[in-house]
């Protein structure tokens, strides 16, 4: 490839990562992608053959952009596993609220399902770092286990924070106090580790 195919596959990237920003995944389309790239709605075919590739594509610069938000507030942390741990889900919670159309692009299944596409080699690193840190705060814990329970839980409670309907449930709008009931409930009460 190029460096003007690179630049252009860039562009193109960059096009569905502000259109997804803007707009949400449903207005994700090749040719709505390619008119604010200034090409021909045939010509993002040049480098992603199917919709999927492009999807893929733009769904890993949302993985990269959380994987560096997670290195920034577990660099920031200064306190044990536990702490990290509620780092880790801060960052993640803050990534889902603050870029809810990127997020549920990283999450669908279909996408994941891929290993020709690559996003497993690039999302499962931060479930890697989920479990060792849960390991680490509670050596007995079944980590896979309560790390795939816990990112389940967050996952929700993301989701369920955007519509509003724990606010409208519970009553609750301080989300760090549903954060802090969701690590006692996989982890146990905060302290000393």
């Amino acid at each position: 490839m190029t460096e003007s195919d690179t630049s252009l596959r860039d562009r193109l990237v960059d096009a569905g990562v502000e259109l997804l920003a803007a707009e949400g995944l449903q207005a994700l389309t090749l040719r709505e992608i390619a008119r604010r790239t200034g090409v021909s709605h045939g010509a993002p075919r040049r480098y992603f053959p199917t919709h999927l590739e492009l999807l893929s594509a733009i769904a890993r610069r949302g993985f990269a952009d959380l994987a560096e938000r997670t290195r920034r507030a577990l660099d920031r942390e200064t306190g044990g596993a536990r702490a990290r741990v509620a780092a880790l889900a801060g960052a993640y919670l803050e990534f889902a609220l603050e870029q809810p159309g990127m997020y549920e692009l990283m999450f669908r299944h279909d996408l994941l399902e891929s290993g020709r596409l690559g996003l497993r080699e690039t999302s499962l690193p931060l479930f890697s770092l989920l479990t060792g840190l849960i390991a680490a705060a509670d050596p007995g814990a079944d980590a896979p286990r309560v790390a795939g329970a816990l990112w389940a839980n967050l996952h929700g409670l993301a989701q369920l924070w955007r519509w509003r309907s724990l606010q409208l449930a519970t009553g609750e709008q301080d989300l760090a106090a549903l954060l802090e009931t969701v690590l006692v409930a996989h982890l146990g009460p905060g302290g000393g580790r």
